[in-house]
């Protein structure tokens, strides 16, 4: 086991030290773009206006005769264009697949100076985040990177739901874990085709009333149990959780509900896959104005955290104040980025 004084010691000569806190940003849409297509990847100058994270995929949704090509693509694309604060992102292949090594060795050494975060599928312990953290830092040291590029974990199989919580502990270059349901539901044999959201047969019936009459019928959410685990193994660590893909580009009011959800119960953002779950996840994932100027009742009253005090006839103490401050200081990191949404929020 590594000693905790090794833990902030970079992993190759002349890497650069890891982060002793993650960077505080802005992601509540991790959008997805197949850097293979040249017609998408011209709109990028485009989206990076519009989402929080502009996000390479080179894994699933790629052709094997396609993999080349993306990962060149994507090199192409973060050369072409400034990102400034939203974030630029890579979704490598998994590590049993024989494109991942020059995934990574390739982008780091053409643009590792702009990339932000490498996004690793089907991560199943650990181990596979020591791998990539070693990797990385001999590229890093390699190409004389200033800054380490952070590793994001996709949570998608049954063996990495077990092994969540050192997952996220990993390395200090963790900076979040989203869940991936598709290739979960298959590894747990779930008997759904689904991409993420609910499923209408995942159901419970309200308790018979009286013979014979109608007895009501509430659809489950499949995913809330491993959601939570994940969220309280990425708290636990000091990281960021997020919900995955929504398949049904055909339902967005169920969109709506998922990231809702996700949002309620703690995760930081969700992925888009397509430009019309954008808004979706900016309105989700953007505190309500009512709440936010509420929650700022709260902390004017108590401006120290401490005591206790009646806002509205509701009691406020130090928990409701750690509550508000949550609140609060994502209103000041949006209200940064949205001219519109700092008019709403009117933070001092």
């Amino acid at each position: 086991m590594k000693l905790p004084r090794n833990f902030f010691r970079p992993l190759a000569i002349g890497a650069p030290s890891p982060l002793r806190e993650p960077p505080v940003k802005l992601e509540r849409m991790i959008h997805f773009v197949p850097p293979h297509v040249q017609k998408v990847r011209a709109k990028v100058p485009e989206l990076i206006s519009q989402v929080d994270v502009v996000l390479g995929n080179l894994e699933d949704a790629v052709a094997a005769d396609a993999k080349t090509a993306a990962r060149a693509g994507f090199i192409e694309m973060a050369k072409a264009y400034d990102f400034g604060t939203t974030g630029l992102w890579v979704r490598i292949n998994a590590l049993n697949s024989p494109w991942m090594p020059d995934d990574v060795i390739e982008i780091l050494g053409a643009v590792g100076d702009k990339l932000d975060a490498v996004m690793l599928p089907k991560v199943e312990g650990a181990w596979d985040i020591y791998y990539l953290d070693q990797l990385l830092a001999q590229m890093e040291a390699r190409h004389g990177l200033q800054k380490p590029v952070l590793i994001h974990a996709i949570l998608e199989t049954a063996e990495g739901v077990e092994n969540v919580s050192n997952i996220a502990m990993a390395s200090p270059r963790m900076h979040g874990i989203s869940l991936g349901p598709a290739d979960l539901a298959a590894s747990r044999a779930m008997k759904t085709t689904r991409v993420g959201g609910g499923h209408p047969e995942y159901k419970v019936l309200a308790d018979v009333a009286e013979e014979g009459a109608p007895r009501s019928v509430y659809q489950q959410d499949l995913w809330h149990y491993t959601l939570a685990k994940m969220v309280d193994a990425c708290a636990a660590a000091g990281i960021k959780p997020f919900y995955g893909p929504f398949g049904d580009f055909s339902d967005p009011a169920g969109c709506e509900v998922q990231f809702r959800n996700a949002f309620l119960m703690g995760c930081a953002g969700a992925w888009t896959l397509h430009p019309s779950q954008v808004p979706i996840a900016k309105r989700v994932f953007s505190p309500d104005p009512a709440e936010v100027e509420f929650a700022s009742r709260i902390l004017h009253a108590m401006p120290d955290g401490t005591g206790a005090v009646m806002i509205d006839g509701k009691m406020q103490d130090d928990a409701t104040w750690k509550q508000a401050k949550v609140l609060v200081d994502l209103a000041r990191l949006i209200a940064a980025k949205d001219p519109e949404m700092a008019g709403s929020y009117r933070l001092s």
